[in-house]
């Protein structure tokens, strides 16, 4: 399969796909230039700014509007993003930045950060708005998500080259039994963000690869979908039917003229159906 472009060249690091099925709406980020993008099912592209260093990752909230990954921590907006509410601080080092996330069954929204080898953490905003830290020594978080009996997540620390499956309490909200679940030659490039499927199967983003890939629920690698950028960074499914998957690109540091079409939005026809994501509780 090849992947098709969708828009122009709209963002500089484009990342976190995300379906709302209440809008029928891609929301994507322009991570390092802290923007929330908004693709409405006619076509139209619209941006929101959201916080002045980072925006990471975006879900949409059961009361109504979104929570973001900013940063430092967290940020609510409204359903527009006419408002943006700054929300609580997870960490203060100046090194390090939040990465990416996504919502557990039970609507709690986990976000994790990125810095020098083994500074970073994976952090759970409770509906509550409190924060915990549930994961430490990480190095670049990316990809989270959870099975469809939600006891089982899958995670990926970028430089282990590993997707990691580990068990979870969905009560707790706490991990345990992390193992490999499937590892990325490297050859391949860097596994970045994720989506999950229907049938448990896991796409991932390949930085430095141009492609998506599948692996089966056994952790085999099942499909391959080509991209014509480089830098792929994360992907979604969505759609009426969720049968589209998303594919979000980079130009960071790429050379001027190197790859025209690097952060373009992308997509492609996968031929599976893809999971339901949970809303945020709070």
């Amino acid at each position: 399969m090849k992947a098709e472009q969708l828009t122009d060249v709209c963002t500089y690091h484009g990342e976190g796909p995300y379906w709302d099925a209440r809008i029928g709406s891609l929301l994507f980020v322009d991570m390092l230039e802290g923007d929330v993008l908004v693709r409405s099912g006619d076509g139209t592209l619209a941006r929101h700014s959201v916080d002045p260093g980072v925006a990471a990752a975006v879900r949409g909230r059961s009361s109504g509007g979104y929570v973001i990954g900013v940063e430092k921590g967290f940020a609510f907006a409204d359903a527009s993003f006419s408002t943006v509410e700054a929300g609580p601080v997870a960490f203060t080092d100046p090194s390090v930045r939040m990465n990416d996330g996504g919502c557990d069954p039970r609507g709690r929204f986990l976000c994790g950060s990125m810095g020098s080898f083994g500074t970073g953490a994976l952090y759970s905003l409770a509906p509550d708005h409190s924060v915990s830290t549930v994961l430490t020594s990480v190095s670049t978080s990316n990809g989270l998500h959870w099975n469809a009996t939600g006891d089982t997540a899958f995670y990926t620390d970028t430089p282990t080259q590993r997707i990691d499956a580990l068990d979870y309490d969905v009560e707790t909200g706490r991990f345990s039994g992390r193992r490999t679940f499937a590892l990325v030659d490297p050859s391949l490039g860097a596994p970045d963000g994720m989506a999950i499927d229907s049938e448990g199967g896991i796409w991932t983003a390949l930085y430095g690869g141009s492609a998506v890939v599948r692996y089966d629920p056994e952790g085999r690698l099942s499909e391959r979908i080509d991209v014509p950028a480089s830098q792929v960074t994360a992907c979604a499914f969505g759609g009426d039917d969720l049968r589209t998957l998303f594919i979000t690109t980079s130009r960071q540091e790429l050379d001027d003229g190197a790859e025209p079409l690097a952060g373009a939005l992308f997509s492609v026809t996968a031929g599976i159906v893809g999971a339901a994501l949970p809303l945020f509780a709070g």
